[in-house]
């Protein structure tokens, strides 16, 4: 990525504190929270590591190879769970985008100021997922935004089940599970920004 060091660095703090959180999820006794945490938690940190600035460490030129390559294992592995989950299709998209982002990095020529990225990619292909990828992150931030229930029906509906809101684990919340949706979406915008 084409970056300056200080938005490198954020951008791998944010990434690898979302993989750190998904992680606490994948322990989490809700089937459907252990069920994406753990593709949620390898984005993370694949964004993570492919953020870091090349001025720390450049990795040899396999590395996005291999890079690639367990992406689209995981592709495969969402590919198969959107079966079950709508939701997986989403995490076939990132998956693909980074598939996409590491085969455009290991087909560049190495540079020394950045991490082998010397071409853009394809300008139809990375445009593509921008929009994909921005309305995702629109979407996603205006379902964060609490809406008051309208009855007590509404408000009695809304706590049912969560104990008020108070026995909630970490790893059960929902809208932490949002705010790290979000926070990959808006990571993966600014990574195909820099390409």
């Amino acid at each position: 990525m084409h970056t300056t060091a200080s938005l490198g660095w954020l951008l791998v703090a944010l990434c690898a504190a979302t993989g750190a959180y998904c992680l606490l999820r994948m322990r989490s006794p809700v089937a459907e929270q252990r069920s994406t945490a753990g593709g949620e938690a390898l984005m993370g940190f694949g964004m993570a590591a492919m953020a870091v600035p090349a001025a720390v460490f450049t990795p040899p030129a396999w590395a996005w190879s291999a890079c690639a390559v367990v992406f689209g294992v995981a592709a495969l592995h969402d590919l198969w769970s959107a079966r079950r989950s709508r939701h997986h299709l989403h995490h076939l998209v990132g998956t693909g985008a980074m598939v996409y982002m590491s085969a455009t990095m290991a087909a560049s020529p190495p540079s020394p100021h950045h991490h082998a990225h010397g071409g853009p990619g394809t300008p139809l292909v990375t445009g593509a997922l921008l929009l994909y990828f921005a309305g995702y992150v629109l979407l996603s931030g205006a379902r964060l935004v609490p809406t008051p229930p309208a009855t007590a029906a509404g408000r009695a509906a809304a706590t049912a089940g969560t104990g008020g809101g108070g026995d909630l684990g970490w790893g059960d919340r929902p809208e932490l599970a949002r705010v790290c949706r979000l926070t990959m979406g808006l990571a993966m915008v600014a990574m195909l920004l820099t390409m």
